[in-house]
């Protein structure tokens, strides 16, 4: 991921100036900018909105009341973030806006972990999800085929649990659901 540091904030323009193959965001007044993920990466992240959709979004065999957007741009203060996945209960955010980005924060986000992206989600994203109340945050990772569940708690995030290879998955705040992580690995998923 690239940081361009500049003698001023970085602002929307700098992000609409941007070329179309890359995702842009402006953490702390600086632009970062990443190519769009790797195959393996939106394979995974593919694979897990598929997975939790089900019975979280759609009510097939959870209890539904949940809305998913995969790369959303959420505008939260002064920060422009782009998680890969984030997940909002419908009782706060019962429609979508009529933007080409969401300023309520999500109740949860995933980012699927890159070696351009992952110091970033780890670090500045992490922080700016605390601040504005994210309750859950979960980190895929599609090389070492693992999965950090983290929850906030009293403003400090906690380790709640950790997932590899083909564990089988019952994290929150989706603990109602239980699946495979190996579904997320497109050398065995089937």
């Amino acid at each position: 991921m690239t940081a361009v540091t500049r003698n001023r904030p970085a602002t929307y323009a700098d992000l609409e100036a941007l070329p179309a193959h890359m995702v842009g965001q402006i953490l702390y007044g600086a632009l970062h900018a990443h190519p769009r993920p790797a195959p393996r990466h939106a394979f995974a992240f593919t694979r897990l909105v598929s997975e939790i959709g089900g019975p979280f979004d759609r009510g097939r065999g959870g209890p539904g009341g949940w809305l998913f957007l995969a790369e959303p741009e959420l505008h939260l203060g002064p920060h422009v973030v782009v998680p890969d996945i984030a997940g909002w209960r419908r009782e706060r955010l019962p429609r979508l806006p009529d933007t080409a980005f969401i300023e309520t924060a999500p109740d949860w986000v995933c980012e699927v972990l890159s070696p351009s992206t992952a110091r970033i989600d780890r670090t500045d994203k992490l922080a700016i999800y605390a601040a504005f109340g994210v309750g859950h945050a979960w980190y895929v990772d599609p090389i070492a085929r693992t999965l950090e569940v983290f929850e906030l708690t009293g403003g400090k995030w906690l380790l709640a649990a950790t997932f590899k290879d083909a564990d089988p998955v019952t994290a929150p705040p989706f603990s109602e659901h239980t699946f495979a992580l190996d579904v997320l690995w497109p050398d065995e998923a089937a």
